[in-house]
Formats: C-alpha cells, sequence, structure tokens
C-alpha cells in the first residue's frame, strides 16, 4: 500500500509540474520575449558606454598634450579650422577623398555602428506563435487537471 502511495504522489508531481510550467510557458511567453530583448539593449548599452569611457580616456590625453605643448595647438589649428598652413618650410600632404572614405569606413566599422539582432531563442520564438500558444496553455491546463483529479491523495471513508 505504501508503494502505492508513493508512486501516486510521483506520478502527480511529474503531470503537475509539467502542465505548471507548459501554462507558466503559455502565459509569460511575451515576457520572456521582451526580457530577451531588454537583455540585449542593456549590452549594447554597456558596449556603448565603454566605448565612451575609451573616448574620454583619449580626449583627456589629448588635452593633457596640449596643455603642455602649445606648439602643438599650432600645427593642429589650420587643420581643425580648415586654413590654409601658412608656414614656408613644411609640406602638407592632400587627402583625396577616397583615402578619406576609406578612412571613414575603417572608424566607423571600429565603432560598431551597425545594429545587433536581438538574440531570441527558438524556442522561445516558436512558442509564441499564436496557435502554438494556445494548445501550450490547453495542454497545460489538462495536464494539471488529471494530475488534480487522478493522482491527488484519496480521501478515505471513515466508518
Amino acid at each position: 500500500m505504501q508503494r502505492h502511495g508513493i508512486l501516486r504522489f510521483l506520478v502527480f508531481v511529474v503531470f503537475f509540474s509539467t502542465g505548471a510550467v507548459a501554462l507558466g510557458g503559455a502565459v509569460l511567453c511575451d515576457d520572456f520575449i521582451q526580457y530577451c530583448r531588454n537583455k540585449q539593449l542593456v549590452r549594447e548599452a554597456r558596449l556603448s558606454v565603454r566605448r565612451l569611457e575609451s573616448l574620454n580616456a583619449e580626449y583627456d590625453v589629448l588635452i593633457e598634450q596640449l596643455q603642455s605643448n602649445p606648439d602643438l595647438l599650432r600645427r593642429i589649428a589650420p587643420v581643425t579650422l580648415g586654413a590654409e598652413p601658412n608656414d614656408p618650410n613644411t609640406v602638407y600632404p592632400r587627402a583625396r577623398a577616397r583615402e578619406l572614405a576609406i578612412a571613414r569606413k575603417v572608424v566607423m566599422d571600429q565603432a560598431g555602428e551597425d545594429p545587433v539582432e536581438v538574440a531570441i531563442p527558438r524556442w522561445l520564438q516558436r512558442c509564441s506563435d499564436p496557435a502554438k500558444r494556445i494548445i501550450l496553455f490547453v495542454s497545460g491546463a489538462s495536464l494539471i487537471l488529471i494530475a488534480m483529479v487522478c493522482f491527488s491523495s484519496a480521501e478515505r471513508e471513515q466508518e
């Protein structure tokens, strides 16, 4: 008799837990998808923060160099402002449009401007289909009902 009760309890636990997982998955499918998207957005935000921190560090070094070496400012100013350099003893190379385009492309590739696709698990994508969600909900509810009706502890009549 004791074995029968243990077996009945184990079958009840298996049916009830499977039904509860299926029912919960059907109900919370949209929340799981939103969670995956938010996780990806947080990952992208962290990458952006790291890029900005590295740029800040580079600019801090550049500002420090400009403060310590005033000649550097005199050399950078004409290029930055687009003015013609007027030093007669220096040759300034001219950049062609093609070279600038290639350099711009390399810088943009390093910056990672391409949006990263959201990584939603395949099983979650399949479960998000409305017809499959309804089937998952009904099957989960059915398993819970079967567990409650067929495998719950039987009340013994007292005589």
